[in-house]
């Protein structure tokens, strides 16, 4: 199991650039989603996962922090570092590095895991959980990124 998951290079497309002359903020959001889809593949939880057995993946918390821009044709991976789990959520860290090796933007999400006959959140198959359990012993290895758990604020500063 990868530590962490490295997707595969990615471009940014020509409509993802917004008026400033630099990638939209949504399209962040869709490079990591790509991501996210092949680390999921993965683990078991891709398209097929939905279809076959009726189960599935919903983001219901996302922090995503813009560190540098990007613009029309640069090529970036997203990484996947699964941080924590149990038997109903996960959550993960990325980073979307440019293939210069720069940093353009990290994210953290909250997932839940769905049966789509309600929809509603519903245990993980055991199958599923040794999977993530087995990405996320891989996982344990690495140093808690020091994006992780941030929160959004305005610093003042005191009197």
């Amino acid at each position: 199991m990868p530590a962490p998951f490295v997707s595969r290079v990615m471009e940014v497309e020509n409509d993802w650039i917004d008026y400033n002359g630099h990638m939209n903020m949504a399209y962040y959001n869709v490079l990591f989603d790509r991501c996210c889809d092949q680390a999921l593949d993965l683990l078991g939880m891709g398209a097929a996962y939905v279809r076959d057995r009726k189960l599935t993946v919903y983001t219901a918390e996302v922090h995503l922090c813009y560190v540098q821009e990007l613009h029309r044709g640069d090529k970036v991976t997203a990484t996947f570092h699964l941080l924590d789990h149990d038997e109903k959520r996960f959550r993960v860290y990325q980073e979307l590095h440019h293939v210069d090796g720069w940093l353009a933007a990290t994210s953290e999400n909250l997932s839940l895991h769905v049966d789509m006959s309600g929809p509603k959140v519903a245990p993980m198959p055991a199958d599923i959980m040794a999977n993530l359990e087995t990405m996320r012993a891989a996982h344990s290895a690495l140093p808690m990124p020091e994006r992780a758990g941030r929160s959004i604020g305005i610093r003042r500063k005191s009197a």
